[in-house]
């Protein structure tokens, strides 16, 4: 296949690399390196692709293009071990049979759209109401749900994976032509970096995100994981989670975060059917240039999370719907508060809500956005 020719050399060292368990991985380096595999294929046939890309530290994703969703990803612990630490499916077909956006990009519009609604140049759009009574994350088939371009390279000796997706005009109800495209990058200080891009040939709504569920320790609940947010506002909603338009301090309140703090301290406290925390945060960096937006401590692995991003919100959700009804990797069951999502965005109803930042394209400018995750240990 053209892909794996443009490979190339890379494949080799990796190749052998993936026929080793990936604990053993971590008592050496690691060949960096891509390797492309079958994932599934779908009702009609269509061959969907696994991509794993490797860095020279071992650090691995595992990232398909049915949606760019991030299906494993596996980081050392304080002892070297390479463990995965998001949740998802083996295969395409655990995706296939539904799921709470397991690791996927969610577009065109991530979060909410009041009651399905927008006006945009004078006209009215009209949206599906997929969590009714308001439009989530791009719809019946957002982006989560699409088949992407794949092409994957080395980058400056790191793994690079870029999707491409263009949108027609009126898909699930958005206006304009929309070409997406988005990279993940798996670099040697053991980060994972995603670039998001999008041009338009009409006016247009977008916000991306990627809607991974992260749990550090790989097992258990994520209760006990220390979470520090850097913001001191939030943006509070009404009962379908839709924003009132007013910045709240978050001082004195369960949703501070601005200093470490238990997952699992003040959940009780935060409401909601079922409880948990659903939020989006006001980043005190403003957005606009790559800045820390949160941080995440695991202290049996010592695993950390940084994530650093462009955007000025980022929705926190502590997996409140998981029921234990879905079954994941390794017959891990997937249980309430068993992980948690740091979902970088613009606000969410901004469309609707005038002293929001704006997630209007136009016609001649490119929507350009990033973020990263940065993985280290603390002993």
């Amino acid at each position: 296949m053209k892909t794996r020719r443009q490979i190339g050399v890379a494949l080799v060292g990796v190749l052998a690399l993936m026929t080793l368990p990936l604990s053993s991985v971590s008592a050496q380096k690691a060949k960096a390196g891509i390797m492309q595999s079958e994932f599934g294929k779908l009702p009609d046939g269509t061959t969907i692709s696994l991509y794993t890309l490797t860095n020279k530290n071992g650090m691995t994703a595992k990232i398909t293009n049915y949606g760019g969703i991030v299906t494993e990803l596996h980081v050392p612990d304080k002892a070297g071990a390479l463990g995965d630490v998001v949740w998802g499916f083996s295969s395409l077909d655990g995706y296939l049979k539904g799921h709470p956006y397991f690791g996927c990009i969610t577009g065109r519009v991530a979060n909410r759209i009041a009651k399905g609604k927008f006006m945009l140049e004078g006209k009215e759009y009209t949206l599906a109401t997929n969590n009714a009574p308001n439009h989530l994350h791009g719809g019946d088939k957002g982006f989560d749900k699409r088949v992407w371009k794949a092409e994957a390279k080395m980058v400056s000796g790191n793994p690079s994976l870029t999707l491409t997706y263009r949108s027609p005009d009126a898909e699930e109800g958005y206006p304009g032509t929309l070409e997406v495209t988005v990279t993940y990058t798996v670099s040697d200080k053991n980060s994972l970096k995603i670039d998001y891009t999008a041009k338009t040939d009409k006016a247009t709504p977008v916000n991306l995100t990627n809607h991974s569920y992260f749990n550090l320790a790989g097992t258990g609940d994520i209760r006990q994981h220390q979470l520090q947010l850097m913001a001191k506002r939030y943006t509070p909603t009404d009962d379908t989670l839709i924003p009132t338009g007013d910045l709240a301090p978050v001082a004195g309140t369960p949703l501070d975060f601005t200093t470490p703090t238990a997952i699992g301290a003040r959940i009780d406290g935060v409401g909601g059917e079922p409880k948990g925390y659903d939020h989006n945060y006001v980043l005190d960096s403003g957005g606009g240039k790559l800045a820390l937006a949160a941080k995440v401590y695991e202290a049996t692995t010592g695993r950390v999370m940084e994530v650093y991003t462009t955007e000025p919100g980022i929705q926190l959700y502590t997996g409140n719907f998981l029921d234990g009804t879905l079954t994941g990797k390794n017959g891990v069951v997937y249980k309430q508060h068993s992980a948690l999502c740091l979902e970088t965005q613009h606000f969410p109803d901004s469309i609707n809500q005038p002293k929001f930042p704006s997630v209007v394209l136009k016609p001649g400018a490119t929507y350009k956005t990033s973020t990263e995750y940065r993985f280290s240990v603390q002993k």
